[in-house]
């Protein structure tokens, strides 16, 4: 049975607060509830966020975010796990409660366990980032310790790496970045 409602940003704004055990997202007006995440999953999430934060102290071209929420329109509200967003886009990118309004030039999203959690991030997210702009999309796998790398090419976002242990991460968009794959994943 397909539901004809379509949820918006106001909608979020009348969810019960939980402690934060779950994520509430829109996509293009569907609702997407999620529980708190895996301890390894935020393990991971942390040191790609420990990384982005040391190179942009160093290079003052940006800051990262650890789930911050992510307004591209009405029906479009996110919670990436954690995103990196230059001073540029930063200074007029923030409405008042706090959210991001502005498409962030890197998004990540670390996977949690099952079919419909790996669609979303893989399909339905992949789509929404390609659309509203972002440089480059980061999927991180925690279980098979794999980094997949998406960046921007003929206006999509599309698969250019995947990333194993052994590996060292570095992106054109952050120049002079890098990251061994395995200090994600300790």
């Amino acid at each position: 049975m397909v539901s004809n409602i379509r949820w918006t940003t106001r909608d979020l704004d009348a969810m019960p607060d939980d402690g934060g055990w779950k994520r509430y997202e829109i996509i293009d007006g569907e609702l997407f509830v999620t529980r708190a995440p895996h301890i390894r999953h935020q393990g991971a999430g942390g040191n790609i966020h420990v990384e982005l934060e040391l190179w942009s102290r160093r290079t003052q071209l940006g800051k990262p975010f650890q789930t911050p929420g992510v307004i591209f329109s009405p029906t479009d509200a996110v919670i990436p796990d954690v995103v990196w967003i230059s001073q540029e886009r930063l200074a007029n990118g923030v409405d008042e409660a706090g959210h991001l309004i502005v498409a962030p030039e890197l998004m990540v999203e670390v996977l949690s366990p099952g079919e419909l959690n790996e669609q979303r991030d893989k399909e339905v997210k992949l789509k929404l980032y390609s659309l509203h702009g972002v440089q480059e999309y980061w999927i991180v796998n925690w279980q098979l310790k794999t980094l997949e790398v998406y960046r921007r090419n003929d206006a999509q976002l599309q698969l250019v790496a995947t990333l194993l242990e052994g590996d060292t991460l570095i992106s054109a968009l952050l120049p002079g970045f890098s990251a061994a794959i395995a200090q994600i994943f300790l």
